[in-house]
C-alpha cells in the first residue's frame, strides 16, 4: 500500500496571514493533528509514503526520513517521485506515475490539496483525499484515505 503524499496544505497547513514555524531542521513544522491522522493511516494500513511535494526533490530521502521521525511519524518507507516524473503540475505528474510505475495490485491513495487532480480520471481520481490547504490532513480524512487503501478502489481503464 502507498501513500501519495503531499507536504504544503496537507503536513503543513497553509495560512497566509500566520507565519509558518520551523523545526530545528530547517523545514517548516507539521500539524499535530496532520501528525496523528498519518500515523493512523501507516499504522492501520502499513503503508510506505511516495512523497509528491514540490519539496520532494530538495533533501534526501535519508533527510526526508529523518523530517519525518523528527515530527513522530514512523514511516514504513519512503520514496519520492524521480526527477524524470518531474513536471508543470502535480495531475501530470501523477498520471505519470501511474502510467509508467504504478503497479497492478498495489492499492494507494493520494493525500493532497491541490484540487487540480479533480481533473484526474475517474479511476485514479477515486483514490484522492482532498484536503483544505487552510486546515491540512483530519482524522476523518485519515478514516478515508485508509478505507481507499483496504479496499484497494482502482478500475484499469
Amino acid at each position: 500500500m502507498l501513500i501519495l503524499l503531499d507536504i504544503d496544505g496537507v503536513m503543513v497547513p497553509a495560512n497566509s496571514w500566520k507565519k509558518p514555524e520551523f523545526h530545528d531542521d530547517g523545514f517548516p513544522m507539521f500539524s499535530l493533528k496532520s501528525i496523528q491522522a498519518l500515523q493512523k493511516i501507516i499504522s492501520e494500513t502499513n503503508a510506505t509514503v511516495l512523497l509528491t511535494t514540490s519539496h520532494k526533490a530538495k533533501y534526501t530521502l535519508s533527510h526526508w526520513s529523518n523530517i519525518f521521525k523528527s515530527r513522530g511519524i514512523t514511516v514504513n518507507g519512503i520514496a519520492r517521485l524521480t526527477k524524470s516524473d518531474v513536471s508543470s503540475n502535480r495531475k501530470d505528474e501523477i498520471l505519470n506515475w501511474y502510467q509508467s510505475k504504478h503497479k497492478p495490485n498495489e492499492h494507494f491513495v493520494i493525500i493532497d490539496d491541490d484540487k487540480l487532480l479533480n481533473d484526474l480520471p475517474d479511476n485514479i481520481k477515486e483514490s484522492l483525499v482532498l484536503t483544505s490547504p487552510s486546515i491540512g490532513l483530519t482524522d476523518e480524512l485519515a478514516d478515508n484515505a485508509i478505507s481507499i487503501l483496504k479496499q484497494g478502489k482502482f478500475n484499469y481503464a
